[in-house]
């Protein structure tokens, strides 16, 4: 199971997933795990972060993963839905000084609502959500233009 974490152009740290990843590794509950962070100070004990990916890069990391584990950017979100991929999405928030508001919490709830893909609201519950995403069939993102 691949897993590609990707935190968007944000120059704020998101930390808390980060260590997260962490922690679950050293767990060995996840194991094959790529990372593109932007700006981001975490310094990882079991996996290595890229802050910047070219066009190329990114496209490759999001098309050969199984899950795209993402901030809540809409990005990154359709990236991984026009890429057929399940992605878990983890909204920035104000209060951790991670977003300057809120607006990636009500993204990420209505990509959910309509049953794109899982939010993830609290970094210990990563575990649950990944074994909920393993069984998870996202609906068929089709495009309004």
């Amino acid at each position: 199971m691949k897993i590609f974490v990707t935190l968007g152009s944000s120059t704020q740290n998101f930390n808390r997933l980060l260590g997260k990843i962490d922690e679950l590794i050293d767990e060995n509950i996840i194991k094959d795990v790529a990372v593109q962070s932007n700006s981001s100070d975490y310094v990882p004990k079991n996996y290595k972060i890229k802050n910047h990916l070219n066009f190329d890069e990114y496209e490759k990391f999001v098309k050969d993963c199984d899950i795209l584990i993402t901030h809540g950017g809409v990005g990154s979100i359709f990236d991984g839905l026009i890429n057929n991929k399940k992605i878990i999405a983890f909204p920035r928030m104000s209060e951790y000084r991670e977003a300057v508001n809120d607006h990636q919490k009500q993204i990420v709830d209505e990509f959910e609502k309509k049953g794109y893909i899982l939010a993830l609201r609290d970094t210990n519950k990563l575990d649950d959500v990944l074994k909920k995403v393993k069984k998870f069939t996202p609906k068929k993102y089709e495009s309004n233009k």
